[in-house]
């Protein structure tokens, strides 16, 4: 595991590599953002803002998207994965928006993990990007990034993982560094061909020796 000295280099090394890290999904007010990071769930940020463009164009506020029927908002989102059920929640999370907050989103973790299609990631990242809450969003980016550096154990769930996260780093980094491992994850640590050679992290990441050596023994 990680020292806090490693932990901070870490962070460190992240920042100068993505100083301008942020959310990569488009959207212009906190319901947009919801809209799309439920759409994201197993599917890449670059194909929902292909679909939500459109979408965000017709759909403008909760009523909107009750005033279709869900046959015709599911073929709208026909091309992102599991497009039935996510567009089933999204009629449902716009009707609780309605019926219980004004047709506002709410801005607390706890109430947006009241809405339907809306999981703890899906809260953590509204609640910080929307509101400036500071928040640790555990994807499968941050996920793999954490327990392949060793700030994590590989046995650890995502809830564990975000734990751990916050405790070792500081509170004022948690929003920021949530976006500068995803950008680590999506763009360098990739899951498939990591880039270990050219790693900043080599000296302190447990797995990046580790293939480095089989890399050296082939």
């Amino acid at each position: 595991m990680l020292t806090k000295k490693d932990i901070r280099f870490c962070l460190d090394e992240m920042e100068k590599m993505f100083p301008n890290a942020d959310c990569e999904l488009n959207h212009s007010n906190p319901f947009e953002l919801v809209i799309a990071v439920l759409l994201s769930a197993q599917c890449t940020d670059v194909l929902v803002n292909k679909v939500t463009k459109s979408l965000f164009q017709k759909y403008k506020t909760p009523s909107d998207y009750l005033a279709v029927s869900l046959e015709e908002l599911q073929e709208d989102v026909r091309s992102i994965g599991l497009y039935r059920n996510k567009a089933k929640n999204i009629q449902k999370l716009c009707r609780v928006l309605i019926d219980e907050y004004d047709g506002e989103v709410p801005n607390t973790k706890d109430e947006l993990e009241k809405l339907a299609g809306v999981g703890r990631k899906t809260a953590n990242v509204v609640a910080s990007v929307a509101f400036g809450e500071p928040a640790i969003a555990v994807d499968t980016h941050v996920e793999r990034v954490s327990k392949r550096l060793g700030i994590c154990r590989w046995k650890d769930s995502v809830l564990e993982v975000e734990n751990t996260l916050m405790k070792k780093v500081p509170k004022n980094e948690w929003s920021v560094t949530h976006h500068r491992m995803i950008f680590f994850g999506r763009y360098h640590c990739k899951a498939k061909n990591p880039n270990c050679s050219d790693c900043p992290l080599l000296a302190v990441c447990r797995e990046g020796q580790k293939r480095m050596k089989k890399v050296k023994i082939s």
